[in-house]
């Protein structure tokens, strides 16, 4: 059987903030970000499942990466945790959807975060072959399970 990549686009809006860089990225600001998941595997053989001749269901796919990327980090701010937590606990309500993390949010890191999260909720079959994602129109990580064994 052949080995087959799938790949899903999907959209997000974030703010962050990279403590103690020294240009303009230390200040909070946000993206438009354009992620890109793509697993590989065989399609499935089994005549009697649903998913004939698929490697998987792309809606699978979809509340996948939805539930586990989306809907959390869409419209948030994503900070370290360390970054300046008195003046962010101070400005309540205005900050909105907070996300502290244990990293540098920048897209290097969160592309580490994505594919934990993402590797942990595939089915067995299906493997994470690459991820990449576009902060600017110009600009993009990416990360691949071959660079990470």
């Amino acid at each position: 059987m052949s080995k087959i990549r799938l790949t899903k686009e999907f959209k997000f809006e974030m703010a962050h903030a990279l403590a103690g860089y020294e240009g303009p990225c230390r200040h909070i600001h946000g993206h438009s970000y354009e992620l890109f998941v793509t697993i590989s595997g065989e399609p499935i053989a089994d005549s009697n499942s649903p998913f004939f001749g698929m490697v998987m269901d792309f809606g699978q796919l979809k509340l996948i990466v939805r539930k586990q990327i989306v809907e959390e980090f869409d419209h948030a701010l994503v900070l370290h945790k360390a970054t300046a937590p008195d003046q962010i606990n101070e400005m309540g309500e205005f900050v909105g959807r907070l996300i502290l993390v244990d990293y540098q949010p920048t897209s290097e890191n969160m592309l580490i975060d994505f594919a934990a999260r993402l590797k942990q909720e595939l089915p067995e079959n299906v493997k994470l072959h690459s991820l990449k994602l576009r902060e600017t129109v110009t600009s993009f990580a990416e990360w691949f399970a071959s660079d990470n064994e």
